[in-house]
């Protein structure tokens, strides 16, 4: 404790400290020399790949990817074109982008998962540099050609590209460039000389006169904040829509930096960047003097939500502002309540009579609530695990002189700092801070334990934090057994009783799913042997059919008792079996037979009952005299001053429009002023109950609709026609756009809609309709946009 200080640095009003997180457990002959590297945000993987066109020709180069503590978790010789940069997804897919434009994605474990392309012009002119940036729509990736054109796409996993416009006066590669994500919209910055484009001309305000270029800039984690470096060694400071200026500081270094990253935390009030030259790094910020630490070896910058990591062949180290709870505590001659806090709880280990002294102190000021406080904020902000359980003691012994402090933020503090310390353990190697934890949720931890597949710790983690079972451990299990059926080296009965011991009858676990996991891996017969353990027919039934074993289908169809079920394999059979056969095949299941029969014959009391249906509506069709009377009634109605038409009126436009006489309901829609929204309503009704979507879409197009378009989208889906209700959702109105996709079942539209409109209530309306299990991408974006909406 007496040395939490010691590597602490001013700034400003600030203090900055560099924390080592691991000693690196890779061994690289070379260090980070002539690599590729990338590392993941939230202390996630890295990966390294020699550069190709420095190694020798006769060997591949290897790609290699690690922990954030160094341990091994893949390896495979590259033996695809020429990587111009690597990058990592949201979900830790490493994507690999080559000079040919092609994007190749790869897992956790090299295995590969697919590819796209850039441009089919790429390939012409090359991709000279590349960037993989994340937005709140997902992972992005951006290349500049060797012709000076920038492509864009916003989301590598809905992939649109934009080629931008050409950047005026531009020949050959820009000096620097950055991504910037902002009003919904990826742009790209790019800075030609002392000027800077974002598809239109600017320049930032109060740039250095003595600077004629920028060679090199920097967007903050959060994308709201701009760095850009000067030939002079100026370091501009402002916002990324560049109207406002932060700071601006002499470096008196003017070699371009190898990299540059923003060390901002969240709500801090000081901007600071870091900046990093072969053998050294600057800390600068708002004031004229800088902080500089010595580097050993080639070193990379990891930006991250409250800091900046830096990582070289042998260590890995942590450099962030000093949070202003741990500073108020340990900072020199503090006398904020929570370090009085900590001195009395010393003072009392030593069964010393100043602990008395220093609490009486802190009551004085009615303050022991906030030092108690103070003392579990700064305990989740510290990494060493005796400095947290100094900081909790303390907290813990003065939560004992207050009567109405509530327990929830230690005990929340308590297990949360169990969970990061086990991440953060050198065999797990996942480096998190209290602040990212916060912002990436536990659920999302979960889903990177899994992932890696360090199912027994996701479990335990589950377990611990009380998770609800489908949320947790359940949703654990079901990855599990989807990976353990495609190891191939293992029995199918080996593999389907493990399964069976391990999930037991855990709840929210669809053994259907795991089924059909084996089946895609073309293990059939193990699929069959796991829906033995599916205790729902109706989710037997349709695999198996899938998988063409109709016969077995048809009998669990009819154990299950479910008529509807046995029916929907009947037809199925019907349509795939020739007439001989589906007869024959019945035969032996009298069950199935019989309610052939009744189906048939229901048909044809159904064509029967449609005939009879036809002629009523014929019979029911006005005349000229009852249009006539309608007329009368008008002239009446005109004459005497009230109303003889009324509803029956209404009753006759319906009636007339359902027979298909359309020409007198509209004379009469127009001769009685009958309100628009009402005729609207009354002829979309009567044409969906005649289903004549052909006449609705004529209808629809005819002119503007008075009552809007999801009328049209509800009373379709309503009589079971989601394929014309689809027309009709493009023309709702933006405010209306969520509930018409989740009308058509269209979960991802609604989705992109929730997003695009940033409404939070719209979200987690669209996330009540997901289901984790099945829908896990588009729920971890809908987090993301959640939580990115909350922190805007």
């Amino acid at each position: 404790m007496a040395f939490v200080t010691a590597n602490w640095n001013p700034l400003g009003e600030a203090f900055y400290r560099k924390i080592e997180l691991y000693e690196m457990g890779w061994n690289l002959k070379d260090g980070l020399r002539e690599c590729l590297v990338a590392a993941a945000p939230y202390g996630g993987p890295i990966a390294l790949l020699k550069e190709p066109q420095r190694r020798s020709p006769s060997v591949r180069p290897q790609l290699e990817i690690y922990s954030s503590s160094g341990v091994a978790m893949a390896s495979f010789p590259w033996k695809s074109g020429v990587v111009k940069q690597l990058g990592w997804t949201v979900c830790d897919d490493l994507l690999c982008i080559q000079e040919d434009g092609t994007v190749l994605i790869y897992d956790l474990f090299g295995n590969f998962k697919r590819h796209f392309s850039m441009g089919n012009e790429v390939g012409q002119s090359q991709v000279v540099e590349a960037k993989v940036f994340h937005s709140p729509y997902g992972t992005g990736v951006a290349i500049v050609t060797g012709a000076s054109r920038f492509t864009l796409a916003t989301n590598i996993d809905d992939l649109k590209l934009r080629r931008l416009p050409e950047v005026p006066g531009l020949q050959g590669a820009p000096t620097c460039w950055a991504v910037l994500t902002q009003d919904r919209q990826s742009k790209v910055l790019v800075a030609t000389g002392a000027d800077l484009f974002i598809l239109d001309y600017t320049s930032p305000p109060g740039l250095s006169p003595q600077a004629t270029s920028i060679v090199h800039m920097c967007v903050s984690f959060s994308y709201k904040y701009l760095a850009l470096f000067t030939d002079s060694g100026h370091l501009w400071m402002g916002t990324a829509n560049l109207k406002e200026k932060l700071s601006e500081v002499e470096t008196k270094v003017r070699n371009p930096p190898k990299q540059m990253a923003w060390c901002r935390r969240p709500k801090s009030q000081q901007p600071s960047v870091v900046i990093m030259w072969d053998g050294h790094i600057l800390v600068a910020g708002e004031c004229k003097n800088t902080i500089s630490y010595h580097l050993e070896g080639v070193s990379i910058l990891v930006p991250e939500l409250d800091g900046v990591r830096i990582i070289n062949g042998t260590h890995h180290e942590l450099l962030q502002e000093v949070p202003a709870s741990c500073e108020e505590i340990f900072k020199i001659a503090s006398m904020a309540p929570g370090a009085l806090l900590l001195e009395a709880h010393k003072e009392y280990e030593k069964e010393s009579q100043k602990a008395d002294e220093y609490l009486r102190e802190i009551k004085e000021q009615n303050l022991l609530g906030e030092a108690v406080k103070q003392c579990v904020e700064a305990a989740g902000h510290e990494l060493e695990a005796e400095t947290q359980k100094t900081l909790l003691r303390a907290a813990s012994f003065g939560k004992c002189f207050l009567s109405n402090f509530p327990p929830e933020p230690f005990v929340s503090m308590c297990r949360d700092l169990r969970v990061l310390n086990a991440v953060r353990d050198y065999t797990v190697g996942i480096p998190l801070t209290h602040t990212q934890f916060k912002q990436m949720t536990v659920q999302v931890l979960i889903d990177r334990l899994v992932y890696r597949k360090l199912y027994p710790l996701a479990i335990e983690i589950c377990r611990y934090l009380k998770t609800p079972e489908y949320q947790g451990v359940s949703r654990v299990l079901k990855h599990w057994a989807c990976c353990k059926v495609q190891q191939k080296e293992e029995a199918d009965e080996v593999i389907a009783r493990a399964i069976s011991l391990k999930l037991g009858e855990a709840a929210g676990i669809s053994y259907s799913e795991i089924a059909t996991k084996a089946y895609e891996c073309g293990r059939t017969e193990l699929a069959i042997k796991l829906l033995e353990f599916e205790p729902r027919s109706g989710e037997q039934v349709p695999l198996l059919l899938k998988m063409k074993r109709s016969q077995l289908a048809l009998s669990k169809a009819i154990e299950s008792g479910d008529t509807d079920l046995v029916y929907t394999v009947v037809t199925y059979l019907k349509n795939e079996m020739n007439r001989g056969d589906f007869f024959m095949t019945l035969r032996n299941q009298p069950v199935a037979l019989s309610l052939y029969r009744q189906a048939q014959i229901g048909h044809l009391q159904s064509a029967v009952d449609e005939y009879n249906k036809a002629k009523n509506e014929f019979a029911a069709k006005a005349t000229e005299e009852e249009m006539r009377l309608l007329r009368f009634q008008k002239k009446l109605e005109e004459e005497k001053g009230e109303s003889l038409v009324g509803f029956s009126l209404h009753d006759t436009i319906r009636t007339l429009l359902a027979v298909g006489l359309h020409k007198h309901a509209e004379q009469l829609y127009k001769d009685f002023r009958v309100p628009d929204k009402r005729y609207w309503w009354l002829k979309l009704t009567a044409l969906a109950e005649k289903e004549d979507w052909e006449e609705i879409e004529k209808f629809a197009k005819s002119k503007k609709s008075p009552i809007g378009y999801l009328p049209f989208v509800e009373i379709c889906v309503k009589h079971h026609n989601k394929y014309e209700a689809k027309k009709y959702v493009s023309r709702v109105t933006p405010e209306q756009k969520v509930k018409a996709h989740l009308a058509v079942g269209d979960l991802e539209g609604a989705a992109d809609a929730a997003i695009e409109r940033r409404n939070d209530g719209e979200i987690s309306t669209v996330l009540s309709r997901c289901s984790p299990s099945t829908d896990r991408a588009l729920v971890e974006r809908l987090n993301r946009a959640k939580a990115t909406a909350a922190k805007k």
